[in-house]
């Protein structure tokens, strides 16, 4: 049985307020648990958007009420909040800036307002972008300028990482995070998830792509699951939306990379847990620790993860290595597929 940290995804989509039939806080941070996650932080591209006081504290109300692990919540950037989102920076883990697609209702489409917005955010709280198109080259030359700390998310092209590594060659304060859906997976494999299944921002690339991730790990920071669950009958509509749900498989994807050996144990813990801690300022979880079966071997079934969607892009896939238990601040809050924590006993590491 090895023993993990508790680990940290720093990118996750819980669809509350607004979208629960898709999932919420407690489904969400129950499918973190069964993946060894025991912190997540939460993006704010929901129904409302958390982009106020108003609709931040409704939030932290309800992940409070809900949450069985612990979080932390991003600030959204809007064009209407330029003003007022620096009086809450102390609350949350970032801002997260959406310059291209995305689901939902969050885009800044004004250089001037991208511009103001990170001239004014403080310099110890990270600004996260992502990392389509043109919008990259532009998010790290404004934070460049104004010497602030930009996260870029989701990395999945080639000229991506590649630009990120000069960045960091020229001594730019970027980090970034790749997801386990573009380490393993590529547009090859769509016709096996399915066509509507397979919509995902940023697309599934090329192998030429994912090759690229694996060949520059050094410059990523972080694995993040960027969970986006929807329903099956919203995938396989005619308009599918873009997303998968990842919470569950990531640990177990990752450390088969471990024993393929493109990927240290050390290097899993550090972009799974020491960085994403650092990069966002989450606190300390006391008496937390994940125990992981690495020799369990398993198949992916839909139906039986925890989070509400009940489909995963790696349906049929065979892993090797589960989460057996997960300890939170010294209490058993997950054995064996079951929950064990309360509802509300996650709390707010910011």
């Amino acid at each position: 049985m090895l023993e993990l940290p508790g680990l940290i995804d720093p990118h996750v989509h819980l669809r509350e307020p607004g979208a629960t039939h898709k999932e919420d806080f407690g489904s969400g941070t129950a499918a973190a648990l069964a993946g060894g996650f025991t912190a997540v932080l939460a993006m704010p591209n929901t129904d409302p958007p958390l982009t106020t006081q108003d609709s931040l504290d409704a939030a932290i109300t309800l992940a409070s009420r809900k949450a069985v692990c612990d979080f932390a919540i991003f600030l959204g950037a809007g064009e209407d909040n330029i003003q007022s989102a620096t009086d809450l920076a102390q609350r949350v883990c970032g801002m997260k800036m959406y310059l291209d697609q995305t689901y939902g209702p969050l885009r800044l489409q004004q250089l001037g307002s991208i511009a103001d917005h990170v001239q004014r955010w403080p310099k110890d709280n990270p600004i996260a972008a992502h990392s389509e198109g043109m919008s990259l080259a532009a998010i790290l030359l404004i934070g460049a300028l104004y010497d602030k700390h930009v996260h870029i998310c989701h990395v999945s092209l080639r000229e991506e990482i590649l630009l990120i590594k000069a960045a960091k060659e020229k001594g730019y304060r970027v980090t970034c995070e790749v997801t386990p859906h573009h380490l393993f997976l590529t547009e090859d494999d769509q016709p096996h998830i399915g066509e509507g299944r397979a919509e995902v921002r940023p697309r599934l690339a090329a192998k030429k792509d994912r090759d690229a991730l694996w060949e520059n790990l050094e410059v990523i920071d972080c694995f993040a699951s960027d969970h986006a669950p929807h329903t099956l009958d919203e995938k396989d509509s005619k308009n599918p939306p873009p997303g998968f749900p990842g919470l569950e498989t990531a640990l177990a994807l990752l450390f088969g990379a471990v024993n393929d050996g493109r990927l240290t144990m050390d290097g899993l813990i550090a972009r799974m847990y020491t960085n994403p801690q650092r990069i966002f300022g989450i606190r300390n979880q006391e008496q937390t620790r994940v125990e992981f079966d690495p020799d369990v071997r398993w198949e992916v079934k839909g139906a039986d993860l925890q989070s509400r969607c009940k489909w995963s892009p790696f349906e049929g896939f065979n892993l090797k290595g589960k989460v057996r238990r997960v300890t939170l601040r010294g209490r058993l809050v997950f054995e064996d597929g079951v929950i064990l924590a309360p509802a509300g006993f996650g709390v707010n590491l910011v």
